[in-house]
């Protein structure tokens, strides 16, 4: 737990960051999933604070303490039903990490994170198991960010707010067939229509966690 702590007051204190999520569902409701985190404009202040034992009295995890707990958090998803193919790239030069891995469908991709997550943290206070943040239909996505999830974000105590403005956030959501339309006001189609973007800075989606809700509808097959 000491280090998920750790984790989370390390990104707190890096405003400059880039996170990406990659989805590819196909027709059948299986698909791919992709997940980044780039710290590199700020290896610098990454360095930084992890040559500290604590911070505002929170402890700082070392790189060893982190690659573990990367590891153990893909064994336990790579060993999910319905998962596989789990793949993690770390980049401790760079501070640059991809994860990667094929799913049966959406909701035992969401059940899989989910309860990886809570066996690395030892959590007691765990998130409602009820709450998903993807649906899909066969013909429709769509994407709402859980109450809990939101009240998280809004309560990380992010320094130099301003700096956020220069990290960015962006999730792709692949498919198969084209799409015929999108909720998300800052959604853009690709031009084969089979993928659908929406990019935010994280200054912007700290303050609305929303801004990355869509509805996406695909055409008919």
């Amino acid at each position: 737990m000491k280090v998920v702590l750790g984790l989370l007051v390390l990104l707190s204190f890096v405003s400059c960051i880039e996170i990406s999520d990659d989805i590819t569902i196909h027709n059948d409701g299986s698909g791919t999933f992709r997940y980044k985190i780039n710290l590199s404009a700020s290896k610098i202040k990454v360095n930084s604070i992890l040559a500290l034992d604590s911070l505002d009295g929170k402890p700082i995890p070392s790189i060893a303490k982190i690659s573990a707990k990367i590891n153990e958090f893909v064994r336990i998803l790579d060993a999910q039903n319905g998962i596989s193919n789990v793949l993690v790239e770390e980049n401790y030069t760079d501070y640059i990490f991809k994860l990667s891995c094929d799913f049966k469908n959406i909701k035992q991709l969401q059940d899989a994170i989910r309860l990886s997550i809570a066996q690395i943290t030892d959590d007691k206070v765990t998130a409602p198991m009820d709450q998903y943040w993807l649906n899909w239909d066969g013909n429709m996505l769509v994407r709402n960010i859980p109450t809990y999830i939101t009240q998280q974000i809004k309560s990380y105590k992010i320094q130099d707010l301003d700096l956020l403005k220069e990290g960015v956030y962006t999730s792709i959501a692949r498919f198969d067939r084209p799409v015929a339309s999108c909720q998300n006001k800052l959604s853009v189609i690709s031009k084969n229509q089979m993928a659908v973007l929406v990019k935010t800075n994280t200054y912007a989606l700290k303050e609305n966690q929303h801004l990355l809700d869509n509805t996406i509808v695909l055409s008919p097959r």
